[in-house]
């Protein structure tokens, strides 16, 4: 199966259903059902903004899946703006993440599969 590493806060904020646009620097094809692979970093200064405390972030894990149905480019600071309740990102990350992977029908793991991540997508050996 397809997975994708996300940094912390945001890969346990797409598994609870509240962060549904995921930001990257690239495109892609692929549609479909995708793994959350939370990475070893955590992003201390967004946990702060968004009052998320780290040390209950879980690390170096699958966490979860969702459903990437379609991505957006944004191609104004305005539009990603908009956007900013959808995928919690400061206006920092504007332009360079001009893509939004789209999800859906998020859902966290019962238990993390702890596993090491990788760039991109990637295929994991699991099945749910």
């Amino acid at each position: 199966m397809k997975c994708l590493s996300i940094k912390q806060p945001y890969a346990e904020l797409i598994v609870t259903g509240k962060k549904t646009i995921e930001l990257r620097t690239w495109n892609t094809n692929f549609r479909g059902n995708v793994l959350v692979h939370a990475s070893k970093r955590i992003d201390n200064d967004d946990c702060k903004r968004l009052k998320i405390d780290p040390s209950k972030l879980i690390t170096g894990a699958v966490i979860g899946k969702a459903n990437l149905y379609d991505v957006k480019h944004y191609k104004s600071r305005e539009e990603f703006l908009a956007d900013s309740r959808l995928h919690f990102a400061s206006e920092r990350y504007y332009p360079e993440h001009a893509y939004g992977f789209l999800l859906k029908d998020a859902s966290p793991l019962p238990e993390p599969i702890f596993m090491r991540g990788r760039l991109g997508f990637y295929n994991v050996d699991v099945q749910l």
